[in-house]
Order: structure tokens, then C-alpha cells, then sequence
């Protein structure tokens, strides 16, 4: 792959995923945020790290605050409401393309 290329995503905002490796396996939550140009998502309340703030104004307070790190794209699977975390496949109607789970074939 080229140095630059961005990788294509199976996975949307607002999908509910499961971590299936690292210290948070198990975990689920909803994608907040997808970084294409690292392969990387950021799952909530998911991989959170301490880390150091700099107070920005009167009301924002500074500190170290525990936010939600990025996590690589193959370290997450998508989650099902019948089956549970499963690979995603496609489906043509006409001209349109919906995203199915491989398990049961239901929409997501």
C-alpha cells in the first residue's frame, strides 16, 4: 500500500463495536471517531489514558483528565442485536448498497 493511501472503512460513526484484543477486550461501546489516515478508531469509554491538560481559560479547569485513546481498526468488531460482535457484508438492492452481518443477514 502507498505511504499515503487511507484505508476503507467498514466501520461508521455512532456504530456499536466490541474490542476483541488488547487490555479492553470485551469492552463494548459506540465509535466516536474514525482516524482513516492512521487506521485507528476511538470507541467510548474504551483504552482510556491520563493525560496532562493545559488550563485554557477561567472556567476550564487544567490537570491530568482521562480521555478515550484510539484503538486500530482490526482490534474492533461490529455488534449485531441478534448475534453479537460479526464481520460486516454488503447487499445490492437495486442501487442501493446496505451494510448485513454475515451471522444472520439482518441490516445494520
Amino acid at each position: 500500500m502507498a505511504a499515503n493511501a487511507e484505508h476503507k472503512f467498514k466501520i461508521k460513526k455512532e456504530d456499536t463495536v466490541e474490542i476483541i484484543a488488547g487490555k479492553d477486550k470485551g469492552k463494548r461501546g459506540r465509535v466516536l471517531k474514525i482516524l482513516r489516515a492512521k487506521d485507528r478508531v476511538i470507541v467510548e469509554g474504551a483504552n482510556i489514558v491520563k493525560k496532562a491538560m493545559k488550563r485554557r481559560s477561567q472556567q476550564d479547569r487544567g490537570g491530568i483528565v482521562e480521555v478515550e485513546a484510539a484503538i486500530h481498526s482490526s482490534n474492533v468488531m461490529i455488534v449485531c442485536k441478534k448475534c453479537g460482535p460479526t464481520r460486516i457484508g454488503y447487499k445490492l438492492d437495486g442501487d442501493k448498497k446496505t451494510r448485513v452481518c454475515r451471522k444472520c443477514g439482518e441490516a445494520l
